[in-house]
Parts: C-alpha cells; sequence; structure tokens
C-alpha cells in the first residue's frame, strides 16, 4: 500500500498545487482550501508542469484537493475588470486578435490533457464542490471515486461561456448527449448518488472513507502487468472513434504485440 500522501517530500509545490511521488503512484494536490481550490492560470500552469515532472515509475495518478470542496471552479477574480495581477483578465483575452485568444486557451488546457496518456491511469478523489473549471478537471481523470458530499456542477454557461477545459469530450462519452447538455445548460448539482446512476463516477463512498477507497482502486489498478494495461487503455480510448471492424483490427494488433512480448519476441 502507499504512503499517504503528507509523509512524503513533495516534488512540486507550488501556485495550489502538490505533487508527490511513492514508487508507482503519484498522487497531484489542489493546495489552497482557504479558497475552496479555485482556479487560476498560475494554477494550471503548476497543474502542467506536474504531468511533465511525473518520473517513469508512476503508473497511477490520484488527483485530490485539501479542505471541504475538491474545487469551487475558477478564481472569481479573473472575471473582474483589473483581474488577477500578473495575468491577462478576460477583457484583456476578449480584446486578442483569433490567434492569440485561441493560444490562450489552449495553454489553459495543457493542464487538463495530460491526465489521458496512455501509459498512466490517473484518478479523481472528489469531495465538496466540483464546479465549473473544478467539474472538467474532474473529468480530465480517466476514475473518478467520490464522497457521499460531492456536488458537481458546469456553470460556465450561466455565466455567458462554454465550458473550455476539455470538460465536453469526456462528459459527453461518460454520461450521453441529452444528459450533457441538460447538466451543462441548467447549471444544475449532479449528487454522488446521481454521479455513480449516469456512469460519471465509479464509486461513491462516506467522506470519511475517501482516501482509503481510493488507495485500494490504485493498489487493484497496480495488481495487472503495466504493458497490458497500456495497450488496454489504448483500445478502449480509441474504441469510441473506431468502427466496430477497425476495432476488431485493433485488438488482434494489441495481443500480437502481448505475446510476442510474453514470448520474449518483441522488438
Amino acid at each position: 500500500m502507499a504512503s499517504s500522501p503528507q509523509d512524503l517530500g513533495p516534488v512540486l509545490d507550488k501556485d495550489g498545487v502538490r505533487l508527490t511521488v511513492d514508487d508507482a503512484i503519484a498522487t497531484v494536490t489542489l493546495t489552497n482550501p482557504a479558497k475552496r481550490n479555485a482556479q487560476s492560470p498560475a494554477l494550471w500552469r503548476a497543474l502542467a508542469e506536474a504531468g511533465r515532472l511525473l518520473p517513469g515509475s508512476v503508473r497511477v495518478v490520484v488527483l485530490r484537493g485539501e479542505g471541504k470542496s475538491f474545487s469551487a471552479g475558477l478564481d472569481r477574480q479573473m472575471l473582474s475588470p483589473e483581474g488577477i495581477p500578473g495575468e491577462p483578465s478576460f477583457i484583456d483575452l476578449a480584446r486578442s486578435d483569433d490567434a492569440a485568444l485561441d493560444a490562450a486557451i489552449a495553454g489553459y488546457q495543457e493542464a487538463f490533457t495530460w491526465w489521458r496518456r496512455n501509459d498512466l491511469v490517473t484518478v479523481a478523489a472528489v469531495q465538496g464542490h466540483a464546479i465549473g473549471a473544478g467539474f472538467q478537471l474532474a473529468l480530465a481523470c480517466d476514475l473518478r471515486v467520490v464522497a457521499d458530499d460531492v456536488q458537481f456542477a458546469m456553470r460556465e454557461t450561466s455565466l455567458g461561456l462554454v465550458p473550455d477545459l476539455t470538460g465536453t469530450h469526456p462528459l459527453v462519452g461518460l454520461v450521453g448527449y441529452a444528459r450533457a447538455l441538460e447538466i451543462c445548460a441548467t447549471g444544475r448539482f449532479v449528487t454522488a448518488e446521481e454521479s455513480v446512476n449516469i456512469g460519471l463516477a465509479n464509486l461513491a463512498v462516506p467522506a470519511a472513507d475517501l482516501h482509503a477507497a481510493v488507495q485500494d482502486l490504485a493498489a487493484a489498478l497496480l495488481a495487472a502487468p503495466r504493458d497490458a494495461v497500456i495497450e488496454t487503455k489504448a483500445l478502449l480510448r480509441g474504441a469510441r472513434t473506431r468502427t466496430y471492424d477497425d476495432q476488431r483490427a485493433a485488438e488482434r494488433a494489441a495481443q500480437a504485440r502481448r505475446l510476442r512480448d510474453l514470448a520474449g519476441l518483441g522488438e
């Protein structure tokens, strides 16, 4: 069993993000509970850096938030006319040309993309509020284990915006187009029970049991050989965009690689 995150020296600890590594398990923690782990460009840069700093030994990454909330979403100061000191405000972004605006949003998205890497299985441990950017960060992970007090909500539309931090693709894949539209357009809360029922979360547990449940899941994920998990994740991720026959062919190719590796005949 991996050590508790607080027992390990951090690989990274800045701008509301801490990364610790214990052999095959890394833990990324949002560390600003006083602001309910509100998100900013600096936090997004730190999250992207955490992804780049992961050593090759890591197979499972756990994402968690300190305090009562996983993440209450965007730091509302970004929406104010003055914005966050040292960062472009939304007004500044709106005045940018199309290329600059696209590049800025793409840069923000980098914090949310590396969680889908085929060589990792990522698990979000979500308690309390996971709103807007917080919801999208949880959606960036492969799996979600939630506390019984969790409240997911996509509030961007109510602010006159759209979810743009990579959350729309996984949300539609998990719950379907109609339910995803309803969740985003209304901005309503999705509870722990509903999140499991609709496939948004894998498991709901009492808040006191969240850490232990995630650690148990991480241990189970590590039980299978790494290369088999990598190949399986790649197969499943690609299944949505392949035809049935193309998926059959991908299965055959992946299995051929595994058989050759097991027989010592791999390249």
